[in-house]
């Protein structure tokens, strides 16, 4: 098995253990975010219903920056924290997927809580 699906199924081993102790409520929902090569997402899910209540990504107009680098990341963990403020959530689990926190998911995650989101 060569490195890289090494890595994808460490991730997958290690995304499913992070989601067994965190879930969305409706009162706390859950922050997930997701990396891919050109993109970054960020999704606020309310496990409970199974709903996604909202989204943003470097995919949107209006996220200001593109592609999958700290910047972008900054950008998107602004707008998911504007968009929860505009939906009145607050606070949230953060659900980091299985990556490390580290350069972007952490890039994400501290514009979020500088834009008002706590976690």
């Amino acid at each position: 098995m060569d490195r890289a699906k090494l890595r994808v199924a460490s991730r997958g081993r290690i995304r499913q253990r992070i989601r067994n102790k965190v879930s969305g409520t409706e009162q706390r929902p859950r922050l997930a975010v997701f990396k891919s090569l050109k993109h970054i997402y960020a999704q606020v899910i309310d496990d409970a219903s199974g709903n996604t209540i909202i989204s943003a990504s470097t995919r949107e107009k209006d996220a200001g920056s593109k592609g999958a680098n700290a910047a972008a990341a900054k950008a998107v963990g602004a707008l998911i924290a504007k968009k929860a403020k505009d939906k009145g959530i607050t606070r949230v689990v953060f659900d980091r997927g299985g990556y490390l926190y580290h350069g972007n998911i952490k890039a994400l995650a501290d514009a979020a809580r500088e834009n008002g989101l706590e976690f």
